[in-house]
């Protein structure tokens, strides 16, 4: 199977239903909203699946590109893909491995947009928001997208306020930035 990003790209995605491509129409959505704020930003992915979204934030000009997946077949599709799209100019990396562990290892870094796609059923959504908040990680001004099922029940994290919340069919984005009324350096 393959499918369509910017610029009529194609990408490798795996066979079967071991990953789950985020749906055109939700992707177009979401770089709508997020319209001018791609260019020069660091993106980070997890539960990256093809490499989709973050081969799109490398076609629409973002300085480096961060992925974090489990499956090996993955990261290799994922390399594929964000190797044909990627210039001279931009950075991608891929981690390889458990989520939780490798933002860990990614502690030091903030990132300027973060796209967060887990399977729906996950039990990840709560302690990756929470190590994203509690590291740091997010960069002043910058936001978190989480995609879910529209009738999961998403909750608030400390340091963290949801921004706003989009439905697309089956498909729900909610939107995170970094607590307004928390202290600079307090989660």
């Amino acid at each position: 199977m393959s499918l369509r990003i910017c610029g009529n790209r194609q990408l490798k995605t795996l066979p079967g239903l071991a990953t789950r491509p985020t749906p055109s129409r939700v992707r177009e959505a979401l770089f709508n909203i997020w319209q001018g704020t791609i260019a020069g930003c660091r993106w980070l992915d997890i539960c990256t699946g093809s490499g989709s979204m973050g081969a799109e934030a490398l076609c629409r000009e973002a300085f480096s590109v961060t992925g974090i997946e489990q499956s090996a077949k993955a990261c290799a599709i994922i390399r594929q893909n964000w190797e044909q799209v990627a210039d001279a100019s931009q950075e991608f990396h891929i981690l390889r491995g458990n989520a939780i562990a490798k933002l860990a290892s990614l502690s030091k870094q903030q990132f300027d947009r973060i796209y967060f796609d887990p399977p729906y059923a996950s039990d990840l959504y709560e302690p990756v928001l929470s190590a994203i908040a509690s590291q740091e990680m997010l960069a002043p001004n910058g936001e978190i997208a989480i995609e879910h099922s529209p009738d999961r029940a998403i909750e608030p994290i400390s340091g963290l306020e949801i921004c706003r919340q989009k439905v697309y069919g089956n498909t729900a984005l909610t939107f995170y930035t970094r607590c307004s009324d928390c202290p600079t350096g307090v989660l």
